[in-house]
Order: C-alpha cells, then sequence, then structure tokens
C-alpha cells in the first residue's frame, strides 16, 4: 500500500515485479552489474522518466533535475543514496520511494511471509505527514500491545516523528528480534506508551473455518495479506470448505492492507466467472484491463468484511465484488489507495519503488483518496478494534462486522433458494 511497512511491507520477487499495487514490469537496459555511484544516480532518473505515473513530474523540469545531480561528485555510494532519496522527494509522491540494499533484502523476505520486526503498516498521512498506522499484523507484537489503525505514531524511542519520512522510521523501529524499541502513540487526544519487543513473525495468508447458523453451514475465511503464497492458500480454502458442503462464505479482508497485484488478480478468478477485475491507467493514458481466468471455485452467496484498513490489493479485489454483484461488502470506507506501484532493482542492489498507474474498479470508479463503502456500514468503538486487534475477537459474537455480515449472507443463502421457483434469476442479479 503506501507504505513501507516495518520489514517493507508489499514486495516482490522477479527482477522487475509489480506491487500493488503494481501491474507491468519495466525495462532495465541501461542498467550494468556493478554501476558507479553516478551512473546509480542516471539509472533512478530514467526509470522515473521513463515510467513514473506523472509526466509533469510534479510540475518539475525533470530534464533540469538530471543536470543537476549529474553535475555533482559522488565519492560513495552512500552520497548517491542520499542524493536519489532528494530527487525523489521532488515528485511530492508518499508511495515513490528509494530502497537501499538492506531494505530492498527486507522487502523481498517479507513477501515470502517470513518477517522481523514489530508488525506495524504505517501511511504518511496525506495532509498532515504524520505517521500513522494504517493496521498491525496480526498476531504481532504491535498487535499483542494493542496498537489500533489510525493511532499516530508521534515518537520513536522519545524521538519526534515530526517531518520524519517513513524509510527514517522503519530504520528506527525495526531490529533485531529480543530488542525492543518505544513508542508513543496519539489516540485521538491521549498520549500513549508501548515498550515493545520485536519478534519474527510469520504471515499465515489465510485462515478458514466453518460455523454453524440457522441458514446452514457457512464458510468463514480470512485473508491478512496478499503475499505471494495467498493464491494457493485461498484455493485450498475454498475446496476444503465446498467439500463440507457450506452453504456461503464471509471473506474477511479488515486490516488487510494489500500486497501483490497477481495474487489480488488470482483470488478474484477464484470468486467470479469471466467478467473484469480492475483497470490501469499509465500516463499515456494507456488502458489496460485485467479478467477473471474461467471458471470460478464456487458461486455460493458471499459477504465480504472491509475497513479502514483495507487497501490497494484488497480494495481492487472488493472493488471488482462489488461492482459485479457478486458479494456484499460489510464494514466500514476503505482506505482510498487507487495508485499502482511497481518495484524496479538496480545494479547495486538497491531498488526503485515507484508509481507507474492509476486503477479504476471494473464500473469506472477511481477509489483513490476516496475509498470504497460497503453496502452495509458497521462501525466499531475503539473497545471493541482493540479486542478484535488484541484479543483476536474475529468472526465471533463479540464482533458486531461479522454478526452483521452473517445476517447479510443469510438473506442471500434464502434468496438463492427461493430464485429458482420464484423467477429463475441467478443471484449475481440479485446482489447488484
Amino acid at each position: 500500500m503506501t507504505t513501507q511497512k516495518f520489514f517493507a511491507r508489499t514486495a516482490v520477487l522477479a527482477a522487475t515485479t509489480v506491487l500493488v499495487t503494481g501491474a507491468a514490469s519495466i525495462s532495465k537496459s541501461w542498467a550494468e552489474p556493478q554501476p558507479s555511484p553516478k551512473q546509480l544516480v542516471d539509472e533512478v532518473w530514467h526509470i522515473l522518466d521513463q515510467n513514473y505515473v506523472d509526466g509533469s513530474f510534479n510540475q518539475q523540469d525533470w530534464k533540469a533535475v538530471r543536470q543537476d545531480y549529474l553535475g555533482r561528485n559522488y565519492s560513495s555510494r552512500e552520497q548517491a543514496y542520499k542524493a536519489i532519496q532528494q530527487m525523489v522527494s521532488k515528485l511530492g509522491d508518499r508511495y515513490t520511494e528509494f530502497f537501499e540494499p538492506q531494505a530492498y533484502n527486507a522487502l523481498n523476505t517479507e513477501i515470502s511471509g517470513n518477517l522481523s520486526g514489530v508488525g506495524l503498516e504505517l501511511a504518511a498521512d496525506e495532509k498532515t505527514k504524520a505517521l500513522t498506522v494504517v493496521a498491525p499484523i496480526e498476531q504481532s507484537p504491535a498487535a499483542a500491545a494493542g496498537i489500533l489503525p489510525a493511532d499516530v505514531v508521534t515518537k520513536i524511542n522519545g524521538r519526534s516523528t515530526q517531518g520524519m519520512n517513513i524509510n527514517d522510521a522503519v530504520k528506527q523501529i525495526k531490529g533485531e528480534a529480543g530488542t525492543q524499541v518505544v513508542l508513543t502513540i496519539l489516540r485521538g487526544h491521549q498520549n500513549l506508551t508501548f515498550k515493545l519487543t520485536r519478534a519474527n513473525i510469520t504471515l499465515n495468508p489465510v485462515s478458514y473455518r466453518t460455523q454453524t447458523t440457522d441458514f446452514g453451514k457457512i464458510g468463514y475465511i480470512r485473508l491478512p495479506e496478499f503475499t505471494q503464497t495467498a493464491p494457493t492458500e485461498m484455493s485450498r480454502a475454498i475446496v476444503a470448505l465446498e467439500k463440507q458442503n457450506v452453504q456461503g462464505y464471509v471473506l474477511d479482508l479488515r486490516s488487510d492492507p494489500g500486497g501483490l497485484l497477481d495474487a489480488s488478480l488470482k483470488i478474484a478468478s477464484m470468486w467470479m466467472e469471466q467478467t473484469p477485475i480492475v483497470s490501469l491507467v499509465n500516463r499515456q493514458a494507456v488502458k489496460e484491463r485485467y479478467e477473471t481466468e474461467g471458471r470460478s471455485l464456487t458461486q455460493k452467496p458471499l459477504v465480504v468484511l472491509v475497513d479502514g484498513g483495507s487497501a490497494s490489493a484488497s480494495e481492487i479485489l472488493a472493488g471488482a465484488l462489488q461492482d459485479d454483484g457478486r458479494a456484499v461488502l460489510v464494514g466500514t470506507r476503505t482506505f482510498g489507495k487507487g495508485l499502482v506501484q511497481a518495484v524496479q532493482p538496480l545494479g547495486d542492489g538497491s531498488a526503485i519503488k515507484l508509481t507507474i498507474a492509476k486503477y479504476y474498479t471494473p464500473k469506472g470508479r477511481d477509489i483513490n483518496h476516496v475509498g470504497i463503502t460497503p453496502d452495509v456500514v458497521v462501525g466499531l468503538t475503539d473497545a471493541q478494534k482493540k479486542a478484535l486487534v488484541q484479543k483476536r475477537q474475529v468472526a465471533t459474537t463479540a464482533d458486531p462486522q461479522y454478526a452483521t455480515a452473517l445476517v447479510s449472507l443469510g438473506q442471500l443463502i434464502q434468496t438463492k433458494a427461493a430464485a429458482p421457483t420464484q423467477t429463475g434469476t441467478p443471484v449475481r442479479a440479485v446482489l447488484r
């Protein structure tokens, strides 16, 4: 998502992989195996020049920027890294950022599902630039301590975060497992202090179970992140639940900050028949539309849970399901990230993540800064949010959003059961 996470959340694996947030690979014909510091600066400039979504480069004279930075002398890679960060900052894009080799390695490690840190997803607030928690990772030190979405990190080990960018924050917060970091959090008007012990965190892309209800057995699936293994795990979950003859599904995307675009597309194909999923538009207004792969794994009624921590890849999936009429969305408005990033490795082991396109839902909705409004809006109190995050009271009677999802799912199941005898209308038409 925007955001850079501790342990660099969304990710890349191949030489030019797209994140979702991402979409298309970037050519790298000018790169050399071991570029000099000046060549490294020029390499980044070229990548941005050819692929960045805003052709005005934030109203910058981009050729003059190149002349400025290539006219400097660089005696070390560290000087080049600082220059690149300055150059990138001119774009004014919180999603475009430079990763030094160590940070890029962490980015690659994360997508495999093995993380190390406190388990926070951060974003810089669009207006205030405050470091804001998008979501804590399940069963992480941050979640166990009770840090919540929308909390603002005001201090790290006593140092104010005012004016601090996400990269600097990441460097200070992440560290070896077993070491500690102290975060000062602003929640509303209340200042809170959390002393967190860093840990190794294993992401479980998909968890699932069944529940017996008045309208039959239903399947509950929780997807915390769109990792490389998430599609395989999702497929296994659906197949297993189909074998148990569930009558419908609740798919929980709450506090899912996104991940790989490819994972989002594959998972969408498991729920929908041949239909559009998302359209990407680059700075040349070239439109690329992605559709499902073919036959879905199930056509049974579906309710999707979303909230303010559901972002990027989550919004692509939720938006497609809502536009298609395939699912009813329950919860609160999603994060609102309608931009696509790609990650380009550089010749010295560092990488540049840049915004390459905007995306639109199948019906042409631009959800950037707006988010997706659920069909059924159900909010939570701070105490309920804390219970969900800290005590894992998810998909229980203590979870009002899940309880509402069950009611909606029951109505869908009953409508589907009645539809063949009444009108023969498929459930998709009923759900629009």
